[in-house]
């Protein structure tokens, strides 16, 4: 990664504005789940080891661009002082007089953690008088450790670096840019991608861009109903973009002609209805009634995809299997997760990312086995589909003076 780290920046005794992502879940004022603040503690100790006057900003939820209550940030302010062990200041303003007091009121190694951005309609229009007012907060220096946010061209994410001397990778930041890039870039092969989710039209621009990189690539979910449809199989009442049937021919003829191994379900379990206590069995997808709809993949899908990920040596995996909220179509994705884990503890490199992926890397139990859990949905899809993310392009080149 050609951009400034942390390791670049002098901190000693400046204010540092540092974006994170603390788009947590609360529910009565008190957040549920804190993984989103516990992945930037490495960067928030270095800074405050460093001895710099950190203020934090984030936005929280999709307010429409003025103050709700419910969208506070003073929850998670709380939240991180009581992980921190350390007082962590509040300001109800996210620009303007107070905020500015607070922020010259720091001293090293304090922290100052700024109301939803997402409360001034600015941030989202990446607004260069909001952007402004957000680098009057701090001496020159922003550090960007919101990677779920770097697709975004936010003014809190792209625009205030314009009004900066210096834009650096936080650790978390640096840490999915290392992963996910080795994976395009120089990945250790074999290379086997994992792709789910209901739609193709959600990844058919990851399809494209891995199926130039992996070796393999896995497709399950409703996306693959797609594939399937397009080579002429029967799939009942499953999900299917009509739309994209063509495109998925595409795919497949180009997999064909390259040959490259894109698998497809063998089987799948299927039901008569979208509903968690549905009657269903396995079948194999040829042998799919008119009636039914595929849910999750079957016991010989699962077995040739633990096979085909056995053998990996990097692993990308993004979406899951089958309906994962409902235990009875479940265990495509569980298994799955189990593969991924196995195959790292053989020595391959995983990386999982999307919401549904991660969650049952969590409910397996093998989270801890995985190589890097992506804390960037949106973010890591586009970075996979060879995009490039406005939040990693805006900070500083290496080499370039202050």
């Amino acid at each position: 990664m050609n951009k400034l780290t942390m390791d670049d920046l002098d901190l000693r005794g400046k204010r540092v504005f540092i974006r994170v992502d603390f788009n947590v879940p609360l529910k009565d004022g008190v957040v549920t789940d804190d993984t989103r603040i516990r992945e930037t503690l490495p960067t928030l100790r270095l800074a405050i080891a460093k001895g710099g006057r950190i203020v934090l900003a984030s936005h929280l939820g999709r307010p429409k661009g003025a103050p709700e209550a419910k969208y506070s940030l003073l929850p998670a302010a709380k939240k991180l002082e009581e992980i921190l062990g350390r007082m962590v200041e509040f300001s109800p303003e996210t620009v303007g007089g107070v905020a500015e007091a607070r922020s010259r009121a720091l001293a090293d190694g304090e922290i100052l953690l700024l109301e939803n951005v997402r409360f001034y309609p600015g941030e989202e229009k990446n607004d260069e008088v909001f952007s402004k007012q957000l680098a009057a907060l701090c001496d020159g220096l922003y550090i960007c450790d919101a990677f779920g946010s770097a697709h975004r061209a936010h003014a809190s994410v792209a625009g205030i670096t314009r009004f900066v001397k210096q834009a650096a990778a936080g650790r978390l930041m640096e840490k999915e840019l290392e992963y996910l890039g080795k994976a395009l870039t120089n990945p250790a092969r074999p290379f086997v991608a994992i792709l789910g989710g209901a739609k193709v039209s959600d990844k058919i621009e990851v399809v494209e861009n891995l199926m130039k990189v992996a070796d393999a690539m896995l497709i399950g979910g409703g996306m693959a109903y797609t594939f399937l449809k397009a080579q002429g199989l029967p799939i009942g009442k499953s999900l299917v973009e009509a739309d994209k049937v063509e495109l998925a021919a595409r795919l497949l003829a180009e997999a064909k002609s390259r040959n490259f191994r894109l698998m497809l379900p063998l089987d799948h379990v299927v039901a008569a209805e979208f509903k968690a206590d549905a009657l269903n069995h396995a079948c194999g997808v040829a042998e799919t009634a008119a009636e039914e709809m595929g849910l999750d993949i079957g016991p010989r899908s699962i077995a040739a995809y633990a096979a085909e990920i056995s053998r990996a040596k990097t692993i990308v995996w993004n979406g899951p299997m089958g309906v994962f909220e409902m235990p009875a179509f479940a265990r495509g994705t569980l298994e799955v997760a189990k593969a991924v884990a196995a195959a790292t503890d053989a020595g391959a490199v995983s990386v999982v990312g999307g919401g549904d992926s991660v969650a049952a890397v969590h409910q397996s139990g093998v989270a801890g086995r995985i190589s890097h859990i992506s804390t960037g949905g949106g973010a890591s899809l586009e970075f996979l589909a060879g995009r490039k993310l406005p939040g990693v392009e805006a900070l500083t080149d290496k080499g370039r003076a202050a």
